[in-house]
């Protein structure tokens, strides 16, 4: 069984957020990919297997973290479609988010067709600010799939140099916390995300996440595509437009491990490396 390491929304290695992707003839039990996830000890491991031919899709997706499975995964997604690597557009069955799907763009790229996040404004909570380190310019709710709250601070800035308390923000009952501004050049916008809720201290690039980033800054902007960079230490580009109620999340991948995964579902069909 094959297993790949992919590091997506980035044209280079080391870069971008690393995802591993597994593919599977059928879904083994649920605590296998879960001790997988954990051991490749990355913000997501994707599983994926065919489905028969004449459905809405060609193929069955999930996301692990090393912790819980999640509802949605943008950068593991990319990173799936990278490894299928068919042309045309793949058709992604999933557990909580419908049916999704990756588009070759042409030139290496994909693009991902995601549902839109509904927002939902807050009124600023001083706790969280005390807890981000931040004034917070806006706050709103990302709703139930993707479960975050999404902060708007004054600069970009602001968000490059936020040393939130990730201990304090594992109080907030959700998956994480956006944090984002306007950007000063090249970009029409800059975020970071911590997923405190789902055991990933700050993601790299967080595709799901652009899908509330997208319509916020839309509605900001006026405009339907934009580019957004997420400002981790490894850092990404996620080129985005919003389409009614779906975004389209464009970006590269690439593989940079290609191994053998030893373990087998069932746990007796180990085997050795002697």
């Amino acid at each position: 069984m094959r297993i790949r390491i992919v590091d997506a929304f980035t044209d280079r290695p080391f870069a971008g957020n690393p995802a591993g992707v597994v593919v599977l003839d059928s879904y083994p039990d649920d605590a296998w990919m879960q001790s997988v996830a954990a051991e490749v000890n990355l913000s997501e491991t994707a599983f994926v297997h065919p489905l028969p031919p004449g459905g809405d899709a060609g193929f069955a997706l999930r996301w692990f973290t090393p912790a819980v499975e999640v509802a949605l995964c943008g950068h593991a997604t990319l990173a799936t479609a990278h490894v299928l690597a068919r042309p045309g557009t793949v058709r992604f069955a999933t557990r909580q988010s419908g049916v999704l799907s990756a588009t070759a763009a042409g030139d290496g790229a994909y693009t991902l067709d995601f549902p839109a996040a509904p927002l939902s404004p807050l009124p600023p909570d001083p706790r969280l600010a005390d807890l981000l380190g931040a004034e917070i310019v806006s706050l709103h709710y990302t709703g139930p799939i993707t479960d975050d709250y999404l902060v708007e601070l004054k600069s970009e800035q602001a968000v490059r140099e936020l040393t939130p308390d990730l201990a304090g923000l594992g109080g907030f009952s959700h998956r994480g916390i956006v944090v984002t501004a306007a950007a000063d050049a090249d970009y029409d916008f800059v975020s970071r995300f911590f997923g405190v809720g789902v055991g990933v201290p700050e993601d790299p690039v967080t595709g799901s996440a652009h899908t509330a980033l997208t319509p916020f800054w839309a509605s900001r902007t006026g405009r339907s595509e934009m580019v957004g960079y997420q400002a981790s230490p490894r850092g990404g580009v996620v080129r985005v437009a919003l389409k009614s109620d779906r975004t389209m999340l464009t970006g590269h991948a690439v593989t940079v491990i290609d191994g053998e995964l030893r373990a087998q579902p069932g746990g007796s069909d180990w085997i050795s490396t002697s």
